[in-house]
């Protein structure tokens, strides 16, 4: 497949360890790809060069072919872009926002628009000032989606938005990925990337830490179970004589999340047949639980 997006040693040195230092990667023509990493990590950074609202001070990147700087206004009208701090010029009414961004597509069927505004619950005619954070999230998002761009930059796409609202951007992003559009999308919930990304990368103070493709996650991560007891007691003699690990435990709720590999579920049910059990669950592979074994116990390798 065609590289939409190349990104190339690309760094920003604002000193002070802050920037993003020697970024490598690629988005492919009907990827989701995501960018993970807390406030600071470089995201926004990234998003921007991508946009050519930054120079880079080493390296390079590409939209479609288009140097980002000498070619910023085709890369407007190609590109969907929800940045992360959202600022509207002052044109009153998310109307009139939506009307000016149209016309500068080229877009002459309005009707598209509308049923993205409805999509999200939106009342456009609101006017920009007044607008809550939700409001206008949702704005960015209408403006971002309208033209059915051939990419979408989304800069924590669901910042202000309830998890119905959520669920919505979810089906939005699937549905361009299926027609064919690219996206890279930063976000700090995962479920988001869990239910769209193709690929995601970790980053960490401005460096990459590591790719991983999320069908590939079940090889990386050991099975995880989730087994609920019946009483305090069963659950404290089971986490004293078990060797098996245990990822969690919750004395509040009675529960233990354990990993066990196949060769190791004789033993886990061995163990479990001398208590009361209320459940027990397989929990699915998510990037959450990669994040949390990688970067914040350290306990498992990177990809």
């Amino acid at each position: 497949m065609t590289d939409i997006i190349k990104v190339s040693s690309l760094t920003k040195d604002y000193g002070e360890g802050k920037g993003i230092f020697g970024f490598d990667f690629s988005v492919k023509k009907g990827e989701v790809f995501g960018l993970v990493g807390t406030n600071g990590s470089g995201k926004t950074t990234t998003l921007r060069h991508l946009m050519g609202f930054l120079s880079p001070d080493k390296g390079s990147c590409s939209v479609l072919g288009l140097d980002p700087k000498k070619d910023a206004q085709e890369i407007m009208k190609r590109v969907g872009y929800v940045p992360g701090e959202i600022d509207f010029p002052d044109v009153g009414s998310g109307t009139s926002f939506l009307k000016i961004q149209a016309e500068f597509l080229g877009i002459k069927d309005r009707g598209r628009i509308a049923r993205l505004a409805d999509s999200f619950g939106l009342d456009t005619d609101a006017p920009l000032k007044r607008m809550s954070k939700g409001m206008k999230q949702k704005t960015a998002l209408v403006a971002a989606f309208m033209g059915q761009p051939d990419v979408l930059l989304l800069d924590e796409p669901s910042t202000g938005l309830d998890p119905l609202m959520r669920d919505t951007l979810i089906e939005l992003i699937l549905e361009q990925k299926a027609r064919g559009a690219t996206v890279l999308m930063s976000s700090h919930i995962f479920k988001e990337l869990d239910d769209t990304a193709d690929r995601v990368l970790f980053i960490e103070n401005g460096k990459q830490r590591a790719l991983v493709k999320t069908d590939e996650l079940s090889l990386e991560m050991p099975p995880l179970y989730r087994i609920g007891f019946k009483s305090g007691e069963d659950l404290e003699s089971f986490l004293k004589q078990t060797a098996l690990t245990v990822e969690h435990q919750s004395h509040e709720h009675l529960h233990i999340d354990i990993s066990a590999e196949s060769g190791e579920l004789s033993e886990l049910f061995d163990e479990m047949s001398r208590y009361d059990m209320r459940y027990m669950k397989f929990k699915p592979f998510t990037l959450e639980r990669y994040y949390t074994e990688v970067y914040e116990k350290g306990g498992r390798k990177s990809a």
